[in-house]
């Protein structure tokens, strides 16, 4: 984060591996700037029934609670093989469920992602490696470079391998099963707790050695929580051309936009208004590439 997008880190020990750019949690609540919003939340302005008009648009879905939370994830090693708990079995095990998706904004040479089972990979054969602690050799690794994206369902069982720089647009959930960590111990020196009873109950176990995805033309994933698309804001265009009046949360992947003075570089996150008529953000001299998270095409 501090060397490929140029973010100041709070401490210069302390490995840090997450940003929450845009959250609307209670322990991190993302707030306005600057304009006649200045000093409100997030979710402030999501549980206003005016802003939330105004603001997200009709096609906004219901419920108290903003639906989407954007993250930077910074991996210089291999983090846990995780899985999140599916809607069927999440309140169950009092949990939330979380989709999400990964983009890859910086891949080191030979970086990998490990994201479902091999092929043959039972819960039986998975659990009983797990105790012998070899479940890395039961998980499918994917090669990936900057560019690449893939869609992580709740029940699909990942991690993020070293040298990785990741956007990624879930769920508003926090809630992740360790069910292995490569044998290794935690920043104090002792093994992390894991969560086996829970992981194997969420993992789909017919999730075999999946690739990465494909866009089709701007878009890059659609579901019942989201919709990625990846655009070119040519030099001196206008970021509207890709919005189209409506709701969206912009993550500059390259380039840069600027909007009156202000610049937008890469890693940057903000919201643009559903129906906004002000000034956009138009792209630099280089022109500049853009993902918009939006509301799924349905809701």
């Amino acid at each position: 984060m501090e060397e490929q997008l140029g973010k100041t880190l709070p401490d210069p020990v302390q490995p840090f591996g997450e940003s929450w750019e845009i959250s609307a949690r209670d322990e991190a609540d993302s707030r306005v700037r600057s304009g006649k919003f200045a000093g409100q939340t997030l979710k402030q302005l999501w549980q206003n029934p005016e802003t939330r008009a105004e603001i997200f648009g009709p096609r906004a879905p219901s419920g108290d609670r903003f639906p989407l939370l954007c993250k930077i994830l910074d991996a210089r090693d291999k983090l846990s093989i995780q899985v999140h708990p599916p809607a069927s079995v999440a309140e169950k095990l009092g949990g939330e469920p979380k989709t999400e998706v990964w983009y890859i904004a910086h891949a080191e040479p030979g970086a990998e992602l490990y994201v479902g089972l091999k092929e043959g990979v039972t819960d039986e054969i998975f659990h009983h490696a797990l105790e012998k602690g070899t479940a890395e050799s039961l998980v499918h690794a994917i090669p990936v470079k900057a560019g690449q994206h893939i869609f992580i369902p709740s029940g699909r069982l990942h991690a993020i391998g070293a040298g990785l720089l990741i956007y990624e647009i879930q769920q508003n959930s926090d809630t992740t099963y360790r069910v292995y960590d490569w044998n290794r111990t935690g920043l104090d020196g002792k093994p992390r707790d894991l969560h086996v009873s829970e992981s194997l109950q969420c993992i789909d176990f017919s999730d075999v050695e999946p690739k990465m995805d494909s866009a089709k033309w701007s878009l890059l994933t659609e579901c019942e929580h989201f919709r990625l698309e990846k655009h070119r804001v040519g030099p001196s265009h206008s970021l509207s051309d890709a919005t189209e009046q409506r709701f969206a949360i912009v993550t500059v992947v390259s380039g840069e936009l600027t909007q009156n003075g202000d610049r937008y570089l890469p890693g940057d996150f903000f919201m643009v208004a559903s129906g906004y008529k002000g000034d956009y953000p138009v792209g630099g001299p280089e022109g500049a590439e853009v993902l918009l998270t939006l509301w799924p095409m349905g809701s």
